[in-house]
C-alpha cells in the first residue's frame, strides 16, 4: 500500500491495526530477544556476567540514543513534508540523516571504547564484575558505526508504507541475534562479550538489508545528493530531542540507581533491578510499537492539515496503550515468581523473596504509565518538541531523582516504588500539557487545496 493511501484515506481504526499490529509484533520480537539475551547470559554465564551486562546496558543505550535523536528527529519532518507534497525535501532530510547517524556512531563508539574501564570503576564495579561490564560495552562501541543505523532504517521503511517488510526485518534481526548468541555462548563458550557480538551481528545484517531496499530508488524515500542546512539540522535535533532526552535521562537515572543499588544491596540488588528491567523490556516495546508506529501517519496528516483525522488516530493510540498497560499490570502482579525464574533459575530464597516483592510494587507503574507515554508520542508526531521534551525529561530524570530522595528512608522498597510514583506524576504532567495545547490540537481541518 502506498503511503498516501495508507496514511490519508484508510479508516483510522483499520489504519491503526494495519500499522500498529506489525509495529507491536516487531517490538515484541525485539523484546523476546532481549529476554532471551538475559536468560542466556544469566543461565549460561552466571550472575556475575548478568550483573555486568546490566551495569553496562545504560551506556549501550546512550550510544543508540544519539542515533535515535537523528532517526526520530528526521522522521517527523519527513512525514510532515510528505503530507505537504514536498517529496524532494523529505528525501534530502532522509539522506542527510543517514550520513549523520553513521558519523555519530563513529564518534560516540570511539569515546565509549576508550572510557569503558573508567566508567565501570566509577560505577563501583571491581574485579570480574567490572571486566564483564567493560567487555560487553566495548563490543557495542566497536560495532557502533554499522549498527546504530538499524532503528532509523526501521522508521524510514514505515514512512514508505513498508510496514510488513519492516516487521519481518525486525523478526529476522531477533532470530539471527538469538541464533548467534546460542552459538557463541553455548557452543563456543565465549564470555559475555559474545552476547554483545551476537546482537551486533544481527543488527548489522538487517541494517544492510534495509539499506539495500532504500538505496534501490524504487521507494518513496531514496538517496539524493545531500544538501545540509543549519535550519534542517536544528529541526532534526528539535524533533528528536524528546526521544533522545528520554533515553539519555533514563540512562543517567539507571546509572545513578545502579550505583545506589550496588551500595544498598550489592550485586543481588543490581540483579533484581535487572529482572525488573528485562520484564519491562518485554512490555514497553509492545506499547512503543503500537503507538509510535502511527507517528508517520499522524505527521503526514498534520502536514496535510487533516487535524480531525490526527485526533481520530490518536484516540486509537490512547485506548491501545491503556489496554496494554492494564494487562501488563495484572501479569506482573500475579506471576512475579515465574518472571524471576526466567532469568535466575537457581535463585536463592532470599533473592526470590526480594525480587517478587520488587515486581509486585513495580506492577503499579503500569496503571498510569500509558497516559504519559501516549501523550509524549502525540506531541513528537505533531512537531511539538518542547512539551514532549518536558514529559520525557521529567519522566526519565526529574521525577525519579526527586522520589529517590523522598523515598530514601524506605531503602530498597523505596527504589522499587520509585517507578510507580514517577508514572503517576508523569500522567498528571501529560494531562496538564494536553490542556495547555488544547487550542492547537483541536483546530479545525485546513481547507482543501485545489490541484
Amino acid at each position: 500500500m502506498n503511503s498516501h493511501t495508507l496514511f490519508a484515506t484508510t479508516k483510522p481504526v483499520k489504519l491503526f491495526f494495519f500499522a500498529a499490529v506489525p509495529g507491536a509484533v516487531s517490538m515484541l520480537a525485539s523484546a523476546l530477544y532481549s529476554m532471551i539475551d538475559g536468560i542466556f547470559v544469566g543461565r549460561i554465564l552466571g550472575d556475575t556476567a548478568f550483573a555486568g551486562l546490566n551495569l553496562a546496558m545504560p551506556f549501550v543505550i546512550i550510544n543508540f540514543a544519539l542515533a535515535d535523536l537523528i532517526g526520530v528527529g528526521a522522521s517527523v519532518p519527513i512525514s510532515i513534508n510528505l503530507g505537504r507534497k514536498n517529496e524532494h525535501e523529505a528525501r534530502n532530510i532522509f539522506t542527510c540523516a543517514v550520513l549523520m547517524i553513521v558519523a555519530a556512531g563513529i564518534v560516540v563508539g570511539t569515546i565509549l571504547y576508550l572510557l569503558a574501564p573508567a566508567l565501570m570503576r566509577l560505577m563501583g564495579a571491581e574485579g570480574d564484575f567490572a571486566q564483564a561490564a567493560t567487555q560487553y560495552l566495548r563490543v557495542y562501541a566497536i560495532c557502533s558505526p554499522v549498527t546504530t543505523i538499524v532503528f532509523a532504517m526501521d522508521n524510514f521503511l514505515r514512512i514508505c508504507g513498508k510496514v510488513r517488510f519492516s516487521m519481518f526485518l525486525n523478526i529476522l534481526m531477533s532470530g539471527l541475534s538469538a541464533g548467534f548468541e546460542f552459538l557463541f555462548l553455548f557452543v563456543f563458550r565465549f564470555g559475555v562479550w559474545g552476547a554483545a557480538l551476537a546482537t551486533c551481528l544481527g543488527m548489522f545484517i538487517c541494517a544492510m538489508i534495509a539499506f539495500s531496499r532504500l538505496a534501490g530508488g524504487k521507494l518513496l524515500l531514496h538517496f539524493v545528493k545531500p544538501k545540509f542546512r543549519l535550519s534542517m539540522i536544528k529541526q532534526i535535533v528539535a524533533c528528536g530531542s524528546p526521544t533522545f532526552l528520554n533515553n539519555l535521562a533514563g540512562r543517567i537515572t539507571s546509572i545513578v540507581m545502579n550505583a545506589i543499588l550496588v551500595r544498598l544491596g550489592g550485586q543481588n540488588a543490581v540483579n533484581v533491578y535487572g529482572v525488573l528491567m528485562y520484564a519491562d523490556s518485554f512490555i514497553q516495546p509492545i506499547m512503543y510499537g503500537s503507538i509510535d508506529s502511527l507517528q508517520p501517519a499522524v505527521g503526514y496528516n498534520w502536514g496535510a492539515g487533516n487535524y480531525s483525522r490526527v485526533r481520530a488516530i490518536e484516540k486509537c493510540c490512547y485506548v491501545a496503550a491503556a489496554v496494554i498497560s492494564a494487562v501488563s499490570a495484572a501479569l506482573t502482579l500475579l506471576i512475579p515468581a515465574q518472571i524471576t525464574r526466567l532469568f535466575m533459575g537457581d535463585a536463592s530464597p532470599e533473592f526470590m523473596e526480594e525480587c517478587v516483592h520488587a515486581l509486585r510494587l513495580f506492577s503499579i507503574t503500569y496503571l498510569t504509565r500509558w497516559f504519559g507515554f501516549a501523550t509524549q508520542s502525540y506531541m513528537i508526531a505533531v512537531e511539538k518538541p518542547m512539551p514532549a521534551s518536558l514529559i520525557s525529561v521529567s519522566t526519565a530524570l526529574v521525577f525519579p531523582m526527586l522520589l529517590m530522595l523522598a523515598l530514601w528512608p524506605l531503602g530498597l522498597t523505596g527504589v522499587w516504588l520509585n517507578f510507580a510514583g514517577t508514572s503517576f506524576f508523569a500522567a498528571v504532567l501529560a494531562a496538564a500539557i494536553l490542556r495547555w495545547q488544547r487550542k492547537d490540537i483541536m483546530r479545525p481541518d485546513a481547507p482543501a487545496k485545489s490541484e
